[in-house]
This record gives structure tokens, sequence and C-alpha cells, in this order.
């Protein structure tokens, strides 16, 4: 309701969190910060050392989603995948608003779970309208207030349906209830998603509602394209895992390397 174009970053812990929270960046004497996190079924896979495939339980993720609510104060959505069978989803969606989780974000796929951004991620089937409408309005049922939010995901695109099914699935979607709509792709160039989101702010009856995009392979646009573009909130949602990965590779080889950790002292945080 506030207007304002969202930078939501991904966190996977308590201190990638913290980091998170206090990181600005003063522009033109403006300061430039993050509105909120990305919990990742991804990353937090990868945080514990899973693959993406939604082997890592969800009462999991919600305790460590507890974690970073204890030492930080910014809202939270959270990457729901499919939201798993409906009878399932009815529990879950409970739970992850009595935490505190601002939104959720579910996916129009079915079946074992694959990452979209894989080169088979476009193997998993795409969910049937009907289905998927009915698991959107199971989810406003159990919703406890309205402030918690419904995010549809549509996968059509990466699946390299036309422009035409995707848009069909927002107005279905919308119509059943959601609360915001992500557009999401794997091609390296923006352009499907500007294109989507010119022909989704053309229908007057959706200009207040939320469109989200995850630039992780059209990386190049800046955010401020998006927000021109109509997007509300701009979700870099993997990045803060794949800093530290290469950091501790580094690291822990020029230990062995040097056979002590003298030289790589300036290299690191304090202690």
């Amino acid at each position: 309701n506030s207007g304002k174009f969202l930078k939501i970053i991904e966190v996977h812990s308590p201190i990638s969190a913290i980091i998170a929270e206090n990181t600005n960046y003063k522009n033109s004497n403006k300061n430039i910060f993050y509105d909120g996190f990305w919990s990742s079924s991804l990353t937090d896979s990868i945080n514990n050392g899973k693959p993406d495939n939604e082997s890592l339980d969800i009462s999991k993720r919600l305790e460590n989603i507890s974690r970073i609510f204890d030492v930080t104060t910014k809202p939270l959505i959270m990457d729901f995948d499919s939201g798993g069978r409906t009878e399932h989803f009815a529990v879950n969606i409970k739970s992850a608003e009595r935490m505190g989780i601002s939104a959720i974000i579910i996916e129009d796929k079915k079946g074992a779970k694959q990452n979209s951004l894989t080169e088979k991620g476009n193997k998993q089937p795409q969910e049937s309208i009907m289905q998927f409408c009915k698991k959107i309005k199971v989810g406003n049922k159990n919703k406890l207030t309205n402030d918690f939010m419904i995010i549809a995901r549509i996968e059509s695109l990466i699946m390299s349906k036309p422009q035409s099914d995707a848009m069909k699935r927002a107005v279905a979607y919308i119509k059943s209830g959601v609360d915001g709509i992500m557009i999401h792709s794997k091609s390296k160039s923006p352009d499907e998603v500007l294109i989507f989101a010119k022909k989704f702010r053309k229908i007057k009856e959706y200009d207040r509602i939320p469109l989200i995009c995850v630039p992780s392979t059209y990386s190049q646009i800046h955010d401020y394209k998006l927000k021109k573009a109509g997007f509300n909130i701009v979700i870099y949602a993997n990045h803060l895992m794949r800093s530290s990965v290469p950091a501790m590779e580094k690291i822990s080889k020029l230990i062995l390397k040097y056979g002590r950790t003298y030289e790589l002292e300036k290299k690191i945080a304090s202690i």
C-alpha cells in the first residue's frame, strides 16, 4: 500500500539477515537499503547441504525463519515452492502466517520439484489452471488476516509457452483471489518479462495488483527500469548464498596452501 518499489534480498541464516538489514548505500545524498527478505527454497536447501527438490522439510525452513526473526525487523517473503498437496498447504499456510511471514509465493507446477533455472527446469509439468485456482482458494480460506499475502508465480515462460498462456493464467489466478503475480523467466534477456509487464499493466483494473520479478538470469537490467516497466517488487533471490560459497572455498584453500592463516587475515572479517 505504500506505493514504493521494493527491493528484496535473499537471506538463509540469521547472520546473513543481519548483514542484509544493516546494508545501505548512499547515492546522490539518498540512502538506499533493502526493504525486506526472501527465504529461498534453493538457498535454504544449499545451507543444509541438500538438493533443491523439497527434501528439506518445511518445518526446518520455518525454524530457520524464526531464528532470523529473533535478530531482525524487516518483513519476509517466503518461497513456498508449489505449496505441496492441497491439504498440507492449508496447514502450512497457517504456520507461516502465525510466525509473522508477510507473504508466500507459490508456483504453478506439480509433481517432483525441479529448480526452474536448471537445464531440465522446464521438464516439471505445469499445473492446470483449474487445479491451481483451487489451491489459491484453499489458501485464502485458511488465511488468518487479509494482511497476509499469497502471490502466484507463473512458470509459462520457463516452459517456453507463449505470452498468452502466462496472461491467461494471471487473469484466472487474480479472479481466484491471489494477492500478486510473479512472472518467472530464465531467459538471459529481460525482454519477455518486460513484454508481460506491459500487457499486464494495460488492464486497468490490475493497477493495484503487485507485480514481482526475479532477475537471476537477466541480471543486466537495472532496478529503475523494472520499476518503470510496472514492477512493484524485485527479488535478488540467491546472491548472498552464491557470494558466500566462493569466499569459503578460496579461504579454505589458502589455509592449506600456506599452512597458516597469516596471509589471509586481511581478506576476512576481524575476530
